[in-house]
């Protein structure tokens, strides 16, 4: 994987600091050990992640399509679960909220989540299935199996008002006992004007909320910590993001227009950057030197990694090199997949 480092840069200034220098290495381990501690409440969209494994035999002659030989399924926490899923690996203490169907998905979903040590507040909604992404995969005898398509299932608007009205009202009693919210917004209605009110709320009264939507970040006003990627920043701000001077002032523009204390940015390749109010940006290229392997979820790692890590008391800075570390990490894992806070301290000591 190569000698681990992340850039900080102040300005646009930069300097390299190699993560297994001693007194990096010391304050990250400090806090990855300090993760245990911290309780996490995610609220957001849980959704099914459906795997359906094949083997390509022929083409049909009803289309022209490829006839797949079922071989083997899974089903993998997604989503707002996903997150909660890499929070708790990481050690805390996890709670997850949102809202299932009384299907058979929701069930295998609800347990899932139990099994793997998450609290589970979810309100039963039996007019919305389970959000569900079923991906296809599939290939030759000898070939890798490859995604060939994907079907989803779940709310296709706005969830009943009794279902938002039961999630603003558990929001707020969760809130009360956890140390920092993860807000995981993935368009199937959770994140809505009821939920967003209680965690504008409780932002305001100090409390620490990181935020990422995929597709509405911009009602998110008023949190702590926003997460989007250089596309989702671009659209938000309608300003350029190539470079690293035009990535600072699109930054400064989502931070006014957000009303946020912290932005992080997620580049893909090249990497990811942390801003925030009265301070330079901290600037970390992409971790490791192998090609990704599957960046399914990866967003969900680093966005736990990174909320976790504050909930530790660590700083912006010391927040995203660990993120960047655990991002870096589960792209060279096949599916949705999680980072442990083991496999975290065991790359910090290389």
């Amino acid at each position: 994987m190569g000698t681990p480092r992340f850039t900080l840069r102040s300005g646009l200034r930069a300097s390299t600091v190699r993560e297994t220098s001693p007194t990096v290495s010391r304050g990250l381990l400090k806090r990855v050990k300090a993760f245990s501690k911290v309780r996490v409440l995610v609220v957001g969209d849980l959704v099914a992640d459906h795997y359906l494994y094949g083997q390509t035999e022929r083409v049909s002659r009803e289309a022209p399509v490829l006839i797949v030989r079922h071989e083997r399924e899974e089903v993998k926490p997604g989503g707002a679960a996903n997150v909660a899923a890499n929070a708790r690996a990481l050690g805390s203490k996890v709670t997850a909220l949102g809202c299932l169907g009384t299907d058979a998905m929701g069930d295998l979903l609800h347990q899932l989540l139990r099994a793997q040590g998450v609290g589970v507040d979810a309100v039963a909604d039996p007019q919305t299935p389970t959000e569900t992404k079923t991906r296809i995969l599939a290939g030759g005898v000898s070939t890798t199996r490859q995604q060939m398509l994907r079907i989803d299932r779940g709310s296709a608007g706005t969830l009943p008002e009794k279902t938002r009205s039961k999630l603003a009202a558990r929001l707020t009693r969760a809130l009360a006992t956890c140390d920092v919210a993860i807000v995981s917004d993935y368009g199937a209605g959770v994140v809505c004007d009821e939920t967003r009110a209680v965690l504008r709320r409780w932002a305001g009264q100090g409390g620490l909320v990181c935020a990422d939507s995929r597709y509405g970040l911009e009602s998110l006003v008023g949190m702590t910590v926003c997460k989007p990627n250089e596309p989702e920043l671009k659209a938000l701000t309608q300003l350029p993001v190539a470079t690293d001077a035009q990535l600072s002032m699109a930054a400064a523009a989502a931070m006014e227009r957000l009303d946020c204390r912290i932005l992080l940015v997620t580049r893909g390749r090249r990497g990811m950057a942390v801003f925030e109010r009265n301070a330079g940006p901290t600037l970390l290229p992409v971790y490791g030197v192998a090609e990704a392997v599957d960046v399914t979820g990866a967003g969900d790692t680093v966005n736990a990694a990174f909320a976790v890590a504050l909930g530790a008391r660590a700083p912006a800075s010391q927040a995203a090199a660990l993120a960047n570390i655990a991002g870096g990490l589960v792209v060279q894992k096949p599916g949705t997949a999680t980072v442990s806070a083991a496999e975290l301290l065991a790359e910090l000591k290389k």
